[in-house]
């Protein structure tokens, strides 16, 4: 499944991820192919992806921040067979686990502080074999070469990206993508 989303990035390298109604009926609008839904509830969700996917896009929902709903495998099931997503963003373990034995797509978020960080997000990356990574601050480019020549798979930075050198330099650095909630950004 990891091609499916390399082959999206190859094609649209900067992704909406929505974080408010002002963000989401921008993203209703914009051509990229593919949109992260990053805040939501129990009750906007699937109306969320419903009309995400109307527009033709393809939707990764963060599942840790839906409100509503906690972080079990039971939620989780819930979410994946009361909407129409195409695939999840999560940074908890037992989620990216469920996920995969429920054959939905994944992307393994991590925060990187620090070199204990780093390397445990290499380690449970290779354990979880998700279908790609999502880091944050996406500001590093050290980091993301050194993950996307280790871990083989599409790697996403995202956090602070405030403007196209910051993409720019991401792309530069061997990131296949970058998300970003500033939607002055997602034309470039």
């Amino acid at each position: 499944m990891s091609n499916f989303i390399k082959e999206i990035l190859e094609r649209n390298p900067v992704i909406p991820a929505i974080k408010d109604e002002i963000g989401f009926k921008k993203a209703l609008e914009e051509d990229s192919e593919i949109v992260f839904i990053l805040t939501s509830n129990l009750f906007n969700i699937k109306g969320m992806v419903e009309e995400l996917k109307e527009k033709g896009k393809i939707v990764f929902v963060h599942a840790d921040l839906v409100e509503g709903l906690s972080h079990s495998t039971y939620a989780l099931e819930y979410l994946i067979k009361n909407t129409a997503l195409d695939g999840i963003i999560s940074t908890k373990y037992n989620l990216i686990k469920a996920a995969k034995k429920l054959n939905v797509r994944v992307i393994q978020r991590f925060f990187l502080l620090d070199s204990i960080s780093l390397e445990n997000s290499l380690k449970y990356a290779r354990e979880t074999k998700p279908d790609a990574v999502e880091i944050l601050p996406g500001l590093m480019p050290k980091i993301i070469k050194r993950l996307s020549n280790e871990l083989n798979l599409p790697v996403i930075a995202g956090g602070l990206i405030t403007d196209k050198e910051d993409i720019m330099n991401a792309l530069g650095a061997g990131a296949s993508g970058v998300s970003t909630t500033k939607t002055e950004l997602w034309n470039i």
